[in-house]
């Protein structure tokens, strides 16, 4: 199951969950106002979550619904790289 950033990363873009990132899936370019978890790169061990500032983070079947769009702004943000 992949993790999805969600809203309250807009405009943070606090770098704590790269840090802790084992694999190095969390990816953002300087035009773009978040991160995302590559879905494919993630391997679900969860060490971003905990250390996320503003609580962004969530496996996707967590994901609270109002945040939903999320899930295709990251596919997005992977499909255009």
């Amino acid at each position: 199951m992949a993790y999805i950033i969600a809203e309250p990363c807009i405009d943070l873009k606090d770098a704590s969950c790269v840090d802790v990132c084992p694999v190095d899936c969390i990816h953002t370019t300087d035009e773009d106002n978040m991160y995302f978890i590559h879905p494919d790169e993630c391997i679900d061990c969860a060490a971003c979550e905990p250390v996320c500032p503003v609580t962004a983070i969530f496996e996707e079947s967590e994901l609270p619904e109002e945040w939903d769009e999320y899930i295709a702004l990251n596919k997005v943000f992977f499909d255009n790289q």
